[in-house]
């Protein structure tokens, strides 16, 4: 199961006319904890970023999955509510659950939501779309991951 971060990060940026200007960009990131988070976090914006930065804030997200597709400016926040049958109780129970979408306007991240939840077996009711905050999402990439030398996996004798 991914575990999503938001991640908060400050930096001086220099606008198309010259101006500099401090600002605060919101990323997505899928980390095991949140000092793997934060390293992450750091790792990829040393790569986008010349000069100082700092992450600001790292907290869990809500979100449960992100639906990256190729085109797309904006990332949309879409909020469903699952329908299911509480059985001892027998009563409907509603379960929320967030998505975060990459299309270009509300009626595209619409189609794109309803084209990745078609997995879905029971009814779900799209209760809201919205421009998010998030400039970008950094997935987890396993070629990434850097095992210190004097570590050894368990099935081998030390």
């Amino acid at each position: 199961m991914q575990i999503w971060f938001e991640s908060k990060v400050q930096y001086i940026k220099v606008d198309e006319s010259g101006r500099e200007r401090k600002v605060s960009e919101n990323y997505i990131l899928d980390a095991v904890s949140f000092t793997d988070a934060e390293a992450r976090m750091i790792k990829a914006m040393q790569e986008m970023i010349r000069g100082d930065f700092s992450v600001a804030n790292i907290k869990k997200s809500n979100i449960g999955e992100v639906f990256d597709f190729e085109e797309g400016e904006w990332w949309f926040k879409a909020s469903i509510n699952i329908i299911t049958i509480d059985e001892e109780a027998g009563k409907e129970k509603k379960i929320r659950a967030y998505y975060l979408v990459r299309a270009d306007d509300i009626e595209q991240a619409l189609k794109r939501l309803d084209e990745s939840l078609n997995y879905l077996v029971v009814p779900y009711i799209v209760t809201s779309v919205a421009v998010s905050t998030i400039t970008d999402i950094i997935p987890y990439n396993p070629s990434e991951q850097v095992i210190p030398d004097n570590f050894k996996p368990l099935n081998q004798d030390s």
